[in-house]
């Protein structure tokens, strides 16, 4: 008992026991077709652990979410970037133009529209303008080489691009966004019929092969990831900054977590993140109070800007696995921030599970604990079965964050996202990552 709780002791005793029985009853089954898992423990850890259904808007497009905000409270200020700021009805406004500007232009429901910009008040209009066509935004990160985003753009079959300039060079449609927002053009939203199970966005990711993989995500996906998560609770009363490369999928959260529920987005431009200093004077001059941090960054700035990230209400970070000495660092200086840890492929819509760390936290790792609202986690061996507490398995994934699957990689998305044996109707989508039941029903990731 000085290495393991009575209750790892009696859940091994158990496995064991199991093992002896299936074996003295028939010596000659393979042993991967024993299960040791009791009836109660394989009800815990495929139902009770993911029973996570809450209700969320799964029918509604994410603009429209966005326009009841609008209606709610027009006056109220949805970005602040720098020294400028828009209110609700004025960025509505200003991606009703642009969208109306974008469907004159030949934009229809379903066409992908590249956007290659940096973190700003024109993104989030390109981005509203085009789910408003119907369409489907496409982040593409400038710092890429002109080379590897035309290849995103030929793989998306991009209908047009939205750039900061004319300079992107392109084989296609290149639009400056600028004078498309500050024209003049009809304002009033236009109301397009469209199904909240169509494709919103394609993220790009490249895995583990180097190649691009599009994942396409449909509004449902982040309804689920924004509204009553479980997670955190964004309300009129946030600041999220936005802070995140918008080609990587933590800017879904940062963009449509505020924009859904009546908060604000504090745009931080690229330079003043890198820099320390100003990172923490943005923070405090604008009052924000939920960031996410790439682990990395998570744990730089816990140990240069703890006092200024305490005060924060909602702190999350994710990315990698997590350093637990950032977290008891930040604790110690005994602010109101709730610190999140946070894990999820882009092929589930940026989060699927969280792990909350408690003020007296006394343990060895940082889990990256339990499903989101909607969500549903797995740990499966080899065969497809459910591994026991302790022993390593791969993440399989389901829920409403899951994606579609990757644009033309049908093969591949056949074989990454697959039918679930537990939930009807239900699909799977297999991470490729490993993890492990802690005692407390927590994950850890490996």
């Amino acid at each position: 008992t000085a290495l393991f709780d009575q209750a790892t002791i009696e859940r091994q005793r158990g496995y064991l026991l199991a093992l002896l029985r299936a074996m003295a009853a028939d010596a000659q089954q393979e042993v991967h077709r024993i299960e040791l898992l009791s009836a109660a423990e394989r009800t815990y850890l495929l139902e009770e652990l993911n029973r996570t259904a809450a209700p969320y808007p799964a029918e509604r497009c994410i603009h429209e979410l966005f326009e009841t905000q609008v209606h709610k409270a027009p006056d109220t200020v949805a970005v602040v970037c720098e020294d400028e700021r828009l209110s609700y009805g004025e960025l509505n406004a200003r991606a009703n133009r642009l969208a109306h500007h974008l469907i004159a232009l030949g934009v229809k429901p379903g066409d992908r529209i590249a956007t290659v910009l940096d973190r700003s008040v024109a993104l989030l209009v390109a981005q509203l303008a085009i789910l408003k066509t119907g369409g489907v935004y496409v982040p593409i990160d400038r710092a890429l080489p002109s080379a590897r985003q035309e290849l995103l753009m030929a793989d998306c079959a991009a209908r047009l691009v939205l750039c900061a300039d004319d300079l992107v060079e392109a084989t296609i449609p290149v639009r400056a966004i600028e004078p498309l927002i500050a024209g003049t053009g009809c304002s009033s939203d236009p109301g397009l019929a469209l199904s909240a199970e169509t494709a919103a966005y394609v993220m790009y990711t490249s895995g583990s092969t180097g190649l691009p993989k599009g994942v396409v995500v449909p509004h449902r996906a982040v309804n689920r990831l924004v509204i009553n998560s479980g997670y955190v609770k964004i309300d009129a009363g946030d600041r999220v900054a936005w802070a995140g490369n918008p080609a990587f999928d933590a800017s879904t959260f940062e963009v449509w977590a505020p924009l859904l529920n009546g908060g604000c987005i504090v745009v931080m431009h690229a330079a003043t993140v890198r820099d320390t200093p100003s990172f923490a004077r943005a923070l405090e001059k604008h009052g924000v109070t939920s960031l996410f941090l790439t682990t990395a960054l998570f744990n730089q700035y816990t140990a240069s800007i703890a006092p200024t990230l305490a005060q924060l209400k909602y702190l999350l970070c994710g990315g990698d696995r997590a350093d637990l000495a950032s977290f008891l660092r930040l604790l110690k200086e005994k602010g109101p921030v709730r610190l999140i840890h946070c894990y999820g492929p882009t092929e589930t819509t940026t989060f699927a599970t969280f792990w909350t760390c408690p003020a007296d936290c006394k343990g060895a790792v940082a889990p990256i604990g339990r499903p989101i609202a909607n969500t549903r986690v797995y740990l499966l061996d080899g065969h497809g079965a459910p591994v026991p507490f302790g022993a390593v398995g791969e993440l399989y994934i389901g829920g409403a964050g899951v994606a579609r699957g990757y644009l033309n990689r049908p093969e591949l998305t056949a074989e990454r996202f697959i039918a679930s044996p537990f939930v009807e109707g239900d699909r799977l989508y297999r991470t490729g990552d490993l993890a492990r039941y802690l005692p407390d029903g927590n994950l850890e990731f490996l």
